[in-house]
């Protein structure tokens, strides 16, 4: 059984940086679609990228293009999330997920990921 488990979170000033890990046990992440998601206070789960075991397609909100990057170290089995440029709508209790996709149709919408690790905050204030 997979099992991901978020790691990196904190505290950070607007415009600053931090990395996320998604680091999984039980089984391979290279053979599945790894997906970051997260929810603020009040607001509901939203996408926020997403990357393909299929060609490594990768898939960016709109909201975090440009800022956010997504990246797989398959040796160490883990899903990094770069987040550079933080603003305070970034806030938020963010989520890995993972889901044994063979489409990359679909492959950010959250109902599809069947795997999800307990969430790490990133809280972005002055």
């Amino acid at each position: 059984q997979l099992r991901v488990v978020e790691s990196g979170g904190g505290l950070v000033q607007p415009g600053g940086s931090l990395r996320l890990s998604c680091t999984a046990s039980g089984s391979f992440l290279d053979s599945y679609t790894v997906g970051w998601f997260r929810q603020a206070p009040g607001k509901a789960l939203e996408e926020v990228s997403c990357i393909s075991n299929i060609r490594d397609e990768t898939f960016y909100a709109g909201a975090v293009t440009d800022r956010f990057t997504i990246s797989k170290n398959n040796a160490q089995n883990t899903v990094y999330l770069q987040m550079n440029s933080l603003k305070p709508e970034d806030t938020a209790v963010y989520y890995c997920a993972a889901a044994p996709l063979t489409t990359t149709e679909n492959m950010c919408v959250f109902r599809v990921y069947e795997y999800w690790g307990q969430g790490t905050q990133v809280t972005v204030s002055s």
